[in-house]
């Protein structure tokens, strides 16, 4: 059974879905590249992970991340409309949400875009994710979004969030005036370089949820010419417990 306090991991492949289902983790975010900091994975993994999720009696527990390139959250009009129809075809595949994000040159966030992934998502639950970090000013980001969400029956429903700081340990302030910003009309999760020990900590700062990648490098061959590194990344099951753990102690003595 999913933890009381939900842990959310960031998969890469389909047997991380497996491991985060057999874990107890809450939901999971589907993703390629993580190295890249995450990138939109392909429609065969989506499919697989609403598979595996549905046999396993898990509502809500596959959140896509639909990100179409690296190197920034600045996207241009064909990009914008590259995600849209990722977006559509997530739901498609059995998807319960989407994780996305976007910013204007001027590093504010980019409405617009947000709004027309929003509106590809139809009934999905909608996640920001931390293109709210890259921003000129996340706290007023946020904010935003919680006035964005209020808007209608649809919108964001979460943020996630390292506090504007490069990991979760040094962001903590952050979250704290985000929470005051927006009280309880967004959930926060927290991300950014967790390790299971960082869990307590998190969850006593108030924060509705904690994401990690819970990974590990594994060499099953040569990436020889043309195949890259050798090593790729693995959902850890020891380390998803171990989170699952965390959280649940952690929430108990909250």
């Amino acid at each position: 059974m999913p933890t009381a306090f939900p842990i959310e991991i960031a998969v890469q492949d389909a047997a991380g879905v497996g491991i985060a289902l057999e874990g107890g983790a809450a939901r999971v975010e589907v993703c390629q590249a993580l190295a890249l900091g995450g990138l939109t994975p392909s429609a065969g993994l989506i499919e697989a992970a609403a598979e595996a999720a549905d046999a396993h009696g898990a509502s809500g527990f596959v959140h896509v991340l639909v990100r179409p390139r690296g190197g920034g959250f600045v996207y241009d009009a064909d990009e914008v409309a590259a995600t849209v129809r990722d977006i559509r075809l997530a739901a498609r595949l059995g998807a319960d949400g989407v994780v996305v994000g976007a910013l204007t040159d001027a590093s504010t966030l980019d409405l617009e875009a947000i709004t027309a992934f929003i509106d590809a998502a139809g009934d999905l639950d909608v996640t920001v994710h931390r293109a709210v970090d890259a921003s000129a000013d996340p706290v007023a980001s946020v904010t935003a979004l919680a006035a964005f969400t209020g808007a209608g029956s649809r919108g964001v429903r979460r943020v996630l969030t390292s506090g504007g700081a490069p990991d979760c340990r040094s962001g903590l302030a952050g979250i704290a005036a985000m929470r005051a910003a927006v009280g309880d009309a967004l959930e926060l999760m927290s991300g950014g370089g967790v390790r299971v020990e960082d869990i307590a900590l998190l969850v006593g700062a108030g924060v509705d949820a904690v994401h990690l990648s819970a990974r590990t490098s594994v060499v099953r061959g040569k990436g020889g010419p043309g195949g890259g590194v050798d090593a790729f990344d693995a959902t850890d099951a020891s380390l998803v417990r171990a989170a699952v753990d965390a959280a649940r102690s952690a929430a108990a003595s909250r």
